[in-house]
């Protein structure tokens, strides 16, 4: 049985809706989430955020190769269909059944990758110099989503309990799951798919740790691979406890902290538009990722020695610059994969993001406290309390932000490693790999080779450094 084929040519602004749709509910459940998490476990609440969350990325990690691999021979369509799914799926749980909504929020690990089938179905539509603007505009749809989602989950939540916006967002994920059903096209070409469901896929094919496997083969996924896992580890665990520690360390009502959250969202969403475009025509691609990685040294060193409210709007508005990093890498390894490999690479890429989302939290958590500096009272601003620190005129005085200077030292790694990626240009390096699928032949032309060459073949093309 076949999905509906979607209401009119696949478009960039089909693969923003389904973003928009799939963040926004997810940010509507900012508030009664950590509520739900702090009820569930009162003693170790942000312990087991890190565990949960490092069990959802590991499976993200192992399998988000694997999703987009499959989205390579299949069509991307049925994939969004499956990831968000499954990625919204623990929503309507989060009231029924605590326990249950965190052990399925864990194990959504395993298809709760829509990023990488999102980074395909642009890839499949786009022209190769169209590519990093459309990216910015993808990440600048989740950051638009995250604009006014929390205030408003906070609000309904504040006003009218938690049921309802736990209702609200269940219905957004229909809704989203319903567009992708009803509207969205295909954006593979049907000579790319095979003729039925029932076509054999090889284990090469399906096997998750092939591409990590070409990691090590391929000089510059491997420096792209690092430079992410460096750089995304410390804003995945600044995702998880910085509204938090804006509360408690910094005194940012619930109101401020909402308010922080729309104007950094807002500069977001003009740096990955407006700057991205000018900054990639300018710079080029890899000095535009070097750029980034620098805002973000600089954004992540000033939260953590930052203890005053307006160096908090500061370094929010250069987290806003550094945005930038993540679709300029998305555009360097979609402009060097084969066509038929936009899954696998961006999978592979989403994975190791996914690996970050577990570990970041974790090791935030764990940084927080050997510097004594406790994250567990969710109730802080109504009832008045101060800063719950065991020993507040220690280190953490000093330093109110530890794992953010941890963050920073991190960044400053990837940045060294970026400098030794390849910057690819010229239209000589891979002649005719550029065009959409849909305007060329050759998309499968490199496919048929001899099994010894398989395990060898790089999975960017002119990977030498």
């Amino acid at each position: 049985m076949s999905l509906p084929q979607g209401i009119g040519e696949p478009s960039v602004y089909h693969a923003v809706v389904v973003i928009f749709l799939e963040f926004f509910a997810w940010g509507l459940l900012t508030t009664p989430m950590l509520t739900v998490l702090h009820q569930t476990f009162p003693q170790h609440t942000f312990l087991m955020n890190g565990l949960i969350h490092g069990v959802k990325g590991l499976l993200s990690f192992l399998s988000a190769p694997l999703i987009g691999a499959l989205s390579d021979v299949w069509g991307r369509k049925s994939f969004l269909l499956l990831t968000v799914f499954f990625t919204c799926a623990p929503i309507p749980l989060m009231k029924i059944s605590p326990w249950w909504y965190f052990a399925v929020i864990s194990m959504s690990g395993v298809f709760a990758v829509t990023f990488s089938v999102i980074f395909a179905y642009v890839a499949d539509i786009t022209q190769e110099h169209e590519r990093s603007t459309a990216y910015g505009l993808v990440s600048a749809t989740f950051a638009a989503s995250l604009v006014t989602s929390p205030a408003i989950g906070a609000y309904l939540s504040v006003a009218y309990g938690d049921t309802l916006v736990v209702i609200l967002a269940t219905a957004i994920a229909l809704l989203d799951i319903c567009f992708i059903l009803v509207a969205v096209p295909e954006s593979l070409p049907e000579k790319m798919r095979p003729a039925s469901w029932g076509a054999p896929i090889s284990w090469e094919q399906a096997d998750p740790f092939a591409s990590l496997r070409k990691v090590g083969q391929d000089s510059t996924v491997l420096l792209i691979c690092i430079t992410v896992f460096l750089s995304y580890l410390p804003e995945a665990g600044q995702y998880s406890s910085f509204f938090l520690y804006l509360r408690q360390v910094i005194s940012f009502s619930s109101e401020t902290v909402a308010a922080f959250i729309a104007v950094v969202g807002i500069l977001s969403i003009l740096a990955q538009t407006l700057v991205l475009g000018i900054l990639m025509r300018s710079i080029g691609n890899k000095n535009t990722i070097l750029l980034g990685l620098g805002f973000q040294i600089l954004q992540l060193a000033w939260y953590g020695f930052g203890s005053q409210p307006w160096m908090m709007w500061a370094a929010g508005a250069v987290a806003a610059m550094s945005s930038i990093t993540f679709p300029a890498i998305s555009a360097i390894v979609s402009r060097n994969a084969d066509p038929d490999q936009q899954g696998v690479v961006q999978g592979m890429i989403t994975g190791i993001r996914g690996l970050c989302n577990g570990l970041g939290p974790a090791l935030y958590g764990f940084v927080f406290y050997l510097f004594h500096v406790e994250l567990t009272d969710t109730d802080s601003s109504e009832k008045g309390a101060k800063l719950n620190m065991a020993n507040p005129t220690d280190e953490s005085a000093i330093i109110p932000g530890p794992p953010f200077l941890f963050g920073a030292c991190s960044v400053l790694l990837s940045l060294l490693v970026a400098l030794f990626i390849p910057e690819h240009t010229g239209p000589g390096v891979r002649s005719g790999a550029y065009k959409k699928h849909s305007n060329g032949a050759q998309s499968h032309s490199h496919s048929p080779q001899g099994s010894g060459a398989e395990g060898k073949e790089p999975l960017l093309e002119d990977s030498s450094v």
